[in-house]
């Protein structure tokens, strides 16, 4: 019986390595904060990600080592309210200048958080000049489909 040819096996291989590097996203930010986003009926998602920055608030998830209070979280780190200025003109300077109007800030916060922290952080993207802000949600029914596990 004849043996079967594996001379094009690293071929197929090298080719599903370089589809699987290609397509898959790698996370960018560790969330440091919970969030339990609120429900909408009204939601829109947004076209084009790359333009889109983030800015997580919510509690710690390390509550022993940073408290129970809400904090900023951008990037990878905590940041205090001035601090958002600086992020805001360093995403904008990484941004090609034709695609600069479309930017849009997406604030990602959780439902419990007192509206203090967020009127500060909207202060902040104004005096930015960051006028195009997006609040992220989950759609009604999307809640109970992500806790029922579906």
């Amino acid at each position: 019986m004849a043996a079967i040819s594996t001379a094009s096996l690293p071929d197929i291989v090298f080719m599903l390595l370089f589809f699987f590097m290609v397509t898959t996203v790698m996370r960018e930010v560790e969330l440091r904060v919970d969030i339990a986003a609120p429900t909408a009926s009204e939601v829109k998602k947004l076209e084009d990600k790359a333009l889109v920055s983030y800015i997580y608030i919510g509690k710690p998830t390390n509550k022993k080592v940073f408290g129970t209070v809400p904090r900023i979280q951008l990037n990878d780190s905590f940041a205090e309210p001035e601090q958002i200025r600086d992020f805001v003109a360093a995403k904008r300077e990484a941004t090609d200048e034709n695609k600069r109007s479309k930017m849009t800030v997406s604030l990602k916060i959780d439902g419990n958080t007192e509206m203090g922290i967020v009127t500060d952080v909207k202060q902040e993207l104004r005096k930015a000049s960051a006028l195009k802000i997006n609040y992220s949600t989950f759609e009604g029914d999307a809640i109970e489909a992500l806790k029922a596990g579906r």
